[in-house]
């Protein structure tokens, strides 16, 4: 009677990297597999070309730079464009000042987004733009 919904989750991916709290970077960041970050980056974050990586941004982190990764989950703040060629999950304390291409797009209820969402096709082309212009209060 009820069809089996289809998993559109984030591959489980090892966090194989810490930016912690305490820590502030500056310059891009480049990784693989999966990267945490609940400190500071001033500068472009990265993930290698064609890997399944995983970016995870606390809410206690921010990067001031472009972001462009396979699965995202986003709880910090952004000031940049963010791509994310699969899926990504703006959770609800989220704040991205950019534009967002993504392929599949979870928002909970308190992220926002200052830019325009773009979904990705299955062959990586934009579609479907959206302008958005949202603000939060403290």
């Amino acid at each position: 009677m009820f069809g089996k919904k289809k998993d559109s989750q984030i591959e489980l991916t090892k966090l194989s990297s810490l930016i912690a709290n305490n820590m502030e970077v500056s310059g891009d960041v480049h990784f693989l597999d999966g990267l945490r970050v609940d400190g500071h980056i001033k500068g472009s974050v990265l993930s290698k070309s064609g890997t399944k990586s995983l970016l995870v941004l606390s809410d206690q982190g921010s990067i001031s730079g472009n972001v462009s990764t396979y699965d995202a989950v986003i709880n910090g703040h952004i000031v940049g464009d963010l791509e994310v060629a699969h899926f990504l999950e703006l959770q609800a304390s989220a704040r991205v000042t950019g534009n967002i291409s993504y392929y599949q797009l979870r928002m909970d209820c308190g992220a926002t987004v200052d830019g325009k969402l773009t979904r990705l096709g299955d062959s990586g082309e934009h579609s479907n733009v959206v302008e958005l212009a949202a603000t939060g209060s403290k």
